[in-house]
């Protein structure tokens, strides 16, 4: 038998999306305020969604995410994520590419020497 998806209640869309959009938010250290007058909206557009009282536009949405450096994905994935784990990736996005490469190649080494010391 198939498993049922959950059903989302009215109200929920909007809260898990606020919750998502404060914790990336604070991540980047800006405040509501800020960030909503940088995204060229009133003063309390961002605090609005983030308390579930409004969703944003599919455009502004791409606006918002290209505001925190992230993808759509990225958005949506960061929910599960403890604050040290959300932490360190914010460090590591914001870094060239090339250092990215860097930081994952000495993690893998370090998993490996990790793995062999068990």
């Amino acid at each position: 038998m198939a498993e049922k998806k959950k059903k989302w209640q009215a109200g929920e869309y909007e809260a898990v999306f606020g919750e998502r959009l404060a914790r990336l938010r604070m991540l980047r250290d800006v405040s509501s305020r800020q960030m909503s007058l940088d995204l060229g909206q009133n003063e309390g557009y961002v605090n609005k969604i983030e308390n579930g009282k409004i969703l944003p536009s599919m455009d502004m949405f791409f606006q918002i995410c290209n505001y925190l450096d992230v993808t759509p994905k990225m958005f949506f994935g960061f929910c599960s994520l403890d604050e040290t784990t959300l932490k360190f990736i914010d460090t590591v996005m914001r870094l060239p590419e090339e250092k990215q490469e860097h930081v994952a190649l000495l993690m893998e080494d370090m998993l490996e020497k990790n793995e062999q010391k068990n």
